[in-house]
C-alpha cells in the first residue's frame, strides 16, 4: 500500500507517524523548505522564537503522554498555568526552550519527508492525505468538507528590545482590543529572560498592509514597553479556524486533517492526523 501525506505540519506528521510505526510506508510532501506549518520557530537575534502557535495545551490522554515524553527528552516543558484575561479554570500551557518547531522536527524524524515541493493535483498513491486548511485543500481536491471550513488569518509581531522594561507576565489574553488578541513575554516563555515579547493580532487588524509599527505601539500602550530595538511579522492567512468536528474527513480515498476538527489547536492537529491514519490502517486490515 502507498500513502502520501501532503502537508507537514503537526497533523500531517502525526498521520505519517502511526502508519510508519504501524508498517505502512507513508511519504510526506511539504511545499515550504521546513516541517511543522504554524508550530513555528525562527532565529531571530541568535535565539529561537515561535512565530506560530503560542504555547501547547493538553487534555486528551495520548497527547498528554506524548507531551511528557517530549519533556523526558528535554524538549517541552510546563510553563505556565495563568494568563492574565484568561477565562476558566487554570489550563497549563507547554513551551519548548528550542522553540515549537522543534517537537515537529522530532516527529518528522526517520519519516521520508520531501520539503519544497509544491502540490497542484493528486498525488498517485493507495491513500493520500490532505493535512492543511480546506482552502488549501481546494487547490488540490474539491472536497466537500474542504468548502465547509472556515478560517480567519492572524499577524505575529516579535517585538526586541534593549532591555526588559515590563513587568513581569507570562502573557496575557487581549479582550475586546482593536488590534490585539494576545501578547506572550517570550523570554519568560523560552525560560531565559531575553528582552522579547511575541504579540498576535485580532483577525480583522490582521489585513492591515503594514501591521508592525502599529502593533508595537499598542504593546507599548498595554504593557509601558517603550520602543523596539527591532520588529518582525509574520502572516498567516489560514490561523484559527472555525471550531469543526468529525476527528477528519473522507472522500473515498482522499482523507482532510487538521486542527479544524475541533477546538483550534495543537493537540486537536495531532490526534486528527492520527485518526485519519487509524483510517487507513482500518482499509488495510480488510
Amino acid at each position: 500500500m502507498t500513502v502520501v501525506v501532503v502537508g507537514a505540519g503537526i497533523a500531517g506528521l502525526a498521520c505519517a507517524r502511526e502508519l510508519v510505526d504501524a508498517g505502512v510506508p507513508a511519504r510526506v510532501v511539504e511545499r515550504e523548505k521546513r516541517v511543522g506549518g504554524r508550530l513555528a520557530s525562527e532565529r531571530i537575534g541568535g535565539r529561537w522564537v515561535d512565530t506560530g502557535a503560542a504555547y501547547v495545551t493538553a487534555d486528551d490522554p495520548a497527547f498528554l503522554g506524548r507531551l511528557q515524553t517530549w519533556r523526558i527528552d528535554g524538549l517541552a516543558r510546563p510553563w505556565t498555568d495563568t494568563l492574565r484575561g484568561q477565562a476558566g479554570p487554570p489550563t497549563m500551557r507547554w513551551a519548548a526552550p528550542g522553540g515549537l518547531n522543534s517537537l515537529a522536527a522530532d516527529l518528522a524524524r526517520g519519516l521520508e519527508v520531501t520539503l519544497g515541493e509544491t502540490v497542484s493535483a493528486l498525488p498517485k498513491a493507495d491513500a493520500v492525505v490532505l493535512a492543511m486548511p480546506g482552502p488549501q485543500a481546494l487547490a488540490i481536491a474539491d472536497l466537500a468538507a474542504a468548502r465547509e471550513q472556515s478560517w480567519s488569518p492572524v499577524v505575529t509581531a516579535i517585538l526586541s528590545y534593549a532591555q526588559r522594561g515590563w513587568r513581569d507576565f507570562s502573557g496575557i489574553f487581549v479582550n475586546d482590543h482593536p488590534i490585539l488578541s494576545t501578547v506572550v513575554d517570550d523570554g519568560d516563555r523560552r525560560g531565559d529572560r531575553a528582552p522579547v515579547l511575541v504579540a498576535h493580532s485580532t483577525a480583522a487588524f490582521a489585513e492591515c498592509p503594514d501591521p508592525g509599527p502599529q502593533m508595537a505601539k499598542a504593546v507599548a500602550e498595554l504593557l509601558g514597553a517603550g520602543d523596539p530595538v527591532s520588529v518582525t511579522t509574520r502572516h498567516w492567512p489560514y490561523a484559527a479556524p472555525k471550531p469543526g468536528h468529525g476527528g477528519f474527513a473522507r472522500h473515498g480515498d482522499v482523507y482532510l486533517c487538521g486542527d479544524a476538527f475541533g477546538r483550534p489547536r495543537v493537540q486537536t492537529a495531532w490526534l486528527s492526523g492520527r485518526a485519519a491514519a487509524r483510517a487507513i490502517l482500518q482499509t488495510t486490515e480488510r
